[in-house]
């Protein structure tokens, strides 16, 4: 809920801006941080799946909230259905992504040297590695892409020059199963069912609830666990989560406010 009062706060300023025929003026550096501010809250809603009608009737109450006019609906009777609305909305895109996600899943395991594991994992060797295995319990360095079924790159160490270093026991399923069957040296396509990724809740806004995702991982090299690394038992199933950039470690490598240790399939810390 502390979102949405933010969210509301923003948009009621929007609101009001939009009326005008030309839309906002962004000339100063303030109006377009402000501006900046609007596209970033406004990702809260992508849960909700809006269509154009219904996001007519979010902005309606954020403008009569905003302006204290009597609200048309009783907010202690329907504030309560609001979260209901986005599980209901998230659980349906999860479901048709599931869907779509196990076609691509079956296409790619009968690719030429794919291997399907137990759990689902696709795993597409492209280079063989000659070097060590790592364990779950390591750290490695790697360059990787990772694209959405339709080919779209969410994120990319390739892309920003550089290389990552992550702990096994601290990113998604797919990563700690399958770098633990690579040898350093070695690049593979990683196929990722969504119970080995982000589940049904997705990474919003760049990855839908329920999503089947691709990386192109190449094992650069293994380091061993520091002597702070607890149990293997106790960090296998966590992620780490930053609250200052609001995003799960690989895809952020320094939180200045400190990781969090979280369980997957679990809403994000803050929200």
């Amino acid at each position: 809920m502390r979102t949405l009062v933010i969210l509301a706060t923003v948009l009621v300023l929007a609101t009001a801006v939009n009326a005008t025929a030309d839309g906002p003026k962004l000339e100063t550096e303030e109006q377009k941080t402000l501006y900046a501010l609007g596209l970033t809250i406004n990702r809260s809603l992508s849960p909700f799946n809006l269509s154009p009608s219904e996001l007519e009737l979010v902005e309606a109450g954020l403008a009569d909230g905003g302006l204290h006019k009597t609200p048309k609906v009783d907010l202690e009777t329907y504030g309560p259905k609001i979260k209901q609305i986005q599980e209901t909305r998230a659980a349906a895109v999860a479901a048709a992504e599931k869907k779509s996600g196990q076609v691509f899943v079956d296409q790619a395991a009968r690719e030429p040297g794919a291997t399907k594991t137990a759990s689902g994992l696709i795993m597409i060797p492209i280079t063989p590695g000659t070097g060590a295995s790592p364990k779950a319990t390591d750290t490695v360095t790697v360059k990787y892409e990772g694209r959405l079924t339709d080919g779209t790159v969410f994120d990319s160490s390739r892309q920003r020059g550089e290389s990552a270093t992550v702990p096994l026991n601290g990113v998604i399923k797919c990563w700690t199963e399958a770098l633990q069957l690579a040898k350093v040296g070695g690049k593979s396509r990683l196929v990722c069912p969504a119970d080995l990724a982000y589940g049904d809740q997705g990474w919003p806004p760049l990855i839908k609830p329920g999503a089947t995702l691709v990386y192109e991982v190449e094992l650069l090299g293994i380091s061993q666990p520091s002597a702070r690394t607890t149990s293997q038992s106790a960090q296998a199933s966590s992620w780490y989560y930053c609250n200052d950039a609001k995003a799960y470690y690989p895809y952020v490598r320094e939180c200045r406010s400190g990781w969090l240790r979280v369980v997957p399939q679990t809403a994000a810390p803050g929200q």
